[in-house]
């Protein structure tokens, strides 16, 4: 990074921070679901094409894919890939700013009107140093990050690490446990693998006062809650990081009445493929067996989610230098490990990435919701940082 680059980055992205904001506001008042980010397409395609950036819409069918190359870039050459996700949550929004979301029930809860908006600054950013690029970037906004089987598959379906071929990848999400200015990184394995398990159990309803003459499916869904955590604490290595929660259970019957059936919902993650395989299996063998040993039945439904997500040691120490060297070490942290999970991880799988933070809280502006929160919002100031570190990207 020469200091003639660093200094147009930085000027660049604090001249367009007025619009890279009002992108951002326009995306969140307008959320779209999963799957359904028809306008939300339409909007970043019209932003591409006012900058003049070559694209194709509707890959992994809501996706928008565009290229950045320079005079001296052949179409064959291999190209560095920034990915943006497009998708909001079904959350009603609890802020009241000029930018609350319109749109009943769907809010931007988990900053992908952040992550899209900032992209949109880096394109053009990037554009305007395409004569210095080292070689072509490919941006990718994504669909679907938010819902399985993740808008990843669609956009890999599709084809988007070929033509040009994609060598690395980056991208960014919001983080607000971490203070605005800041950025984090984690080398190797970082996120978890996550999937949906969901339990229905048959029994035999009937008079609360007669519990013998039925089958509870209460009993037998709290016998099972109890159970399947031994699989975490007995069976899985103590070293490799596991949570299995439930967060829905349901038995509608009454105080004299004992309902006949009961459904249990919740999630399985772990960051050890061969452990994941091994842990469904008995998750389902154990409901089964519970329910069959009290003389019900169990119909045990798992959907199968993304895989854990490992940064490239390479790709993100290359990105931590340059962002130590643009923002300072003391703005540079080391993040632990995290069950949560991302569809960029499908992406790690086939190319070297680096997947990384951004910080977006303020606490004496009343910014400390997590994502996901009815009141999740970010220091707009953040927005620079973004523009900036994903415009070095391809430099790093």
């Amino acid at each position: 990074m020469t200091p003639d680059l660093k200094q147009h980055i930085l000027d660049h992205s604090n001249e367009l921070y007025e619009k890279i904001k009002a992108h951002r506001e326009h995306i969140h008042a307008h959320p779209e679901l999963s799957y359904q980010e028809h306008d939300t397409m339409k909007y970043v395609s019209n932003a591409l094409f006012e900058l003049g950036i070559e694209h194709t819409s509707g890959v992994g069918d809501t996706g928008v894919v565009a290229i950045i190359r320079g005079p001296h870039h052949g179409e064959q050459d291999s190209c560095v890939c920034l990915r943006a996700d497009l998708d909001a949550l079904p959350i009603e929004e609890e802020n009241e700013v000029p930018y609350k979301s319109i749109v009943s029930g769907v809010m931007h809860a988990c900053g992908h009107d952040v992550h899209t908006s900032i992209l949109l600054g880096a394109a053009e950013v990037l554009q305007g140093l395409k004569d210095t690029l080292p070689q072509p970037v490919k941006l990718i906004f994504q669909p679907g990050e938010e819902k399985n089987p993740g808008g990843a598959t669609l956009m890999l379906r599709d084809g988007v690490l070929d033509n040009p071929k994609v060598d690395r990848m980056m991208a960014l999400h919001v983080f607000p446990d971490m203070k605005v200015g800041n950025v984090g990184f984690k080398e190797g394995i970082y996120m978890a693998s996550c999937d949906e398990i969901y339990i229905t159990i048959h029994g035999k309803g009937g008079h609360a006062a007669t519990p013998h003459n039925c089958i509870d499916p209460i009993m037998i869904g709290a016998n099972m809650l109890q159970q399947m955590q031994q699989i975490i604490s007995r069976q899985c290595d103590p070293k490799t990081p596991c949570v299995l929660s439930f967060g829905h259970f349901e038995a509608i019957g009454a105080t004299n009445i004992i309902p006949s059936k009961a459904d249990l919902k919740g999630t399985f993650r772990t960051m050890n493929e061969k452990w994941r395989a091994e842990a469904l299996l008995l998750i389902k063998k154990t409901a089964e067996q519970i329910a069959e040993a009290s003389g019900g039945r169990a119909e045990v439904e798992i959907s199968k989610g993304y895989p854990y997500l490992e940064n490239d040691p390479a790709t993100t120490q290359s990105m931590r230098t340059i962002a130590q060297k643009f923002l300072g070490e003391e703005c540079v942290e080391e993040l632990p490990i995290r069950l949560t999970a991302e569809d960029f991880s499908y992406y790690s799988q086939e190319v070297p990435v680096c997947f990384f933070r951004l910080g977006v809280r303020n606490e004496s502006k009343g910014i400390t919701y997590g994502v996901h929160h009815p009141k999740f919002d970010i220091d707009s100031e953040a927005l620079k940082i973004g523009v900036q570190m994903m415009s070095l990207a391809p430099f790093s």
